[in-house]
């Protein structure tokens, strides 16, 4: 457990970090290059969920503040249960990164509205007076931006043709990367997970030489 423990610590640390920084030196919109030109630092906010996506309307924001608060309290039950049962540690680690990440946007929802001044053409004031938003209605700070490709669908694609296309669009953070690494981990090793038989009980491989 205390390996899971430091892996949650680490990167909620690495994510809450690289977001205060941004929030404090960047204003909404602003972006510097990192990498030539295929590795932003970008700062853009979003209500909802990864990658941008979200829930409209005030009841909406609630909604899924109320609900990562629960998802975190099934998440480290979960977890719990999987060293309990001596699960693999990939199996853990896949749960702890899902968990860190939850965990990391959380903080944005539920703490950043009161804890900054908004970001509108200004950079943010850390503790202001009067912050942008109510508690659970903070907004979730995203920066990385990897444009690594830029064109135009040809003619022909259906659907698109003759737009713009480029890859990567959306905007992220490190808890979105831990979300997508843990949830990518269980769909890939699936079976391994959870077709795990591991068990406590000694008697159970006395029975299973008798049989």
């Amino acid at each position: 457990m205390k390996r899971n423990i430091l892996i949650i610590v680490i990167l909620l640390c690495v994510d809450q970090a690289l977001k205060l920084y941004i929030k404090t030196h960047f204003m909404l919109g602003e972006q510097t290059a990192v990498f030539g030109n295929w590795f932003y630092l970008h700062f853009t906010e979003n209500n909802g969920m990864a990658f941008g996506m979200e829930l409209e309307g005030t009841a909406g924001k609630l909604l899924l503040s109320t609900f990562r608060i629960l998802a975190i309290v099934g998440l480290g039950y979960y977890l719990y249960h999987l060293v309990q049962k001596n699960a693999s540690r990939l199996h853990q680690t896949s749960v702890a990164l899902v968990f860190a990440g939850a965990l990391g946007n959380i903080l944005d929802s539920t703490f950043y509205g009161w804890m900054f001044s908004d970001s509108y053409g200004k950079v943010a004031q850390l503790f202001p007076e009067q912050g942008y938003a109510p508690m659970l209605f903070g907004k979730v700070v995203d920066m990385l931006y990897f444009p690594m490709w830029q064109g135009v669908f040809p003619s022909w694609f259906p659907i698109w043709g003759g737009e713009p296309f480029e890859f990567f669009r959306p905007v992220f953070n490190i808890a979105d990367t831990c979300i997508s690494t843990g949830v990518g981990l269980m769909v890939v090793f699936q079976n391994r997970f959870f077709g795990e038989t591991k068990t406590t009980d000694p008697t159970s491989k006395e029975t299973n030489k008798i049989q």
